[in-house]
């Protein structure tokens, strides 16, 4: 325990030499203190890059959190440290390319897509719930659809939006007045409240009920594509972006719900920058616009709500294109 609190000490200070020699002598670098705090997060909050990367040498965790769920690089992004918070950007970025845990670790806590399709929703005028009190969606995002809308209508032309779940896109999409609007659905009774409210009868929309996974054959070439499902995950949406060289046509946009690890500022961050770098890979450039949410998320908005999926206040909405579209 001595050396332990030593080791924060050493980080807290930055000092590299006496740091190295409790890392020699076998100091514990996932050690928290009664703060709650790593050595780790010590360094980030203060600052001292050069020992922030030698605990990540010594395969510090970069992804613990303290009991307030803050890692070390929303210690460094909160304290204006730029120097440590790129080294730990960086070291989460690498981690989930090779590991994904983060991701494994959020799929593990939900339930999987096929118990989701099988599952129970309800519709209340601000929120679509599963039986387990989860929002699928919900009327704050409004304008986040609204601006998702825009963003994939730009070009005009034939819209694909995989999943309708309240229609806050799809209301958005059709003021656009696309020339085709498909819309993939796989929830049954999503589904049978669309046809419902009329979306079966609308000149230009196209319902394909089903997984898109199941439905591509049915699927086209699009001008802009929007995605946005429930009980999936980023394995999920890395297996879509697959698709998109068949789907999006030359010059499309491409935009997706951006609620990659929404209950955490830096690994948020992290996963902005690593689908980004993985849509790269592929052919396509990734612009993330930011919108400010904090004035839409009011605490009452989450009553009734057993998880709150996004905490943050600023969402960044991404917006995509071929790489050759943009030169």
């Amino acid at each position: 325990m001595e050396n332990e609190e030593l080791l924060c000490e050493a980080a807290r200070n930055g000092d590299i030499d006496k740091l190295k020699a409790l890392l020699d002598a076998g100091a514990d670098f996932t050690y928290f203190d009664q703060g709650g705090l790593t050595p780790l997060m010590h360094a980030a909050k203060h600052g001292h890059a050069e020992v922030v990367q030698c605990l990540l040498d010594a395969s510090a965790p970069w992804n613990a959190l303290s009991p307030s769920n803050l890692s070390a690089g929303d210690f460094a992004m909160d304290a204006g440290h730029q120097d440590a918070f790129d080294i730990l950007l960086n070291a989460g970025i690498q981690a989930e390319l090779i590991l994904g845990t983060i991701a494994r670790k959020e799929n593990e806590n939900g339930a999987i897509n096929g118990e989701y399709l099988e599952d129970r929703v309800s519709f209340s005028e601000d929120k679509l719930m599963d039986s387990n009190s989860k929002a699928v969606m919900m009327e704050w995002e409004k304008p986040l659809m609204e601006a998702h809308a825009k963003a994939v209508c730009s070009a005009g032309g034939h819209i694909l939006n995989i999943g309708f779940g309240m229609g806050l896109v799809d209301t958005a999409i059709q003021q656009y007045k696309p020339t085709s609007h498909t819309i993939v659905e796989a929830h049954p009774e999503v589904y049978k409240r669309m046809l419902s409210l009329g979306w079966g009868e609308k000149e230009n929309v196209k319902i394909v009920f089903g997984r898109w996974q199941d439905v591509l054959d049915q699927l086209e070439s699009y001008d802009g594509i929007f995605f946005d499902t429930y009980g999936e995950y980023y394995e999920d949406l890395r297996e879509f972006h697959q698709q998109l060289p068949k789907l999006l046509k030359p010059g499309g946009i491409y935009s997706f719900f951006n609620g990659l690890c929404g209950g955490n500022p830096f690994f948020h961050v992290v996963y902005c920058q690593l689908v980004s770098l993985e849509l790269e890979s592929l052919g396509y450039s990734t612009q993330l616009i930011p919108l400010p949410v904090k004035d839409c998320l009011a605490e009452k908005i989450w009553e009734g709500v057993k998880q709150k999926y996004w905490q943050l206040d600023t969402y960044y909405l991404p917006v995509c294109q071929s790489l050759e579209d943009c030169e």
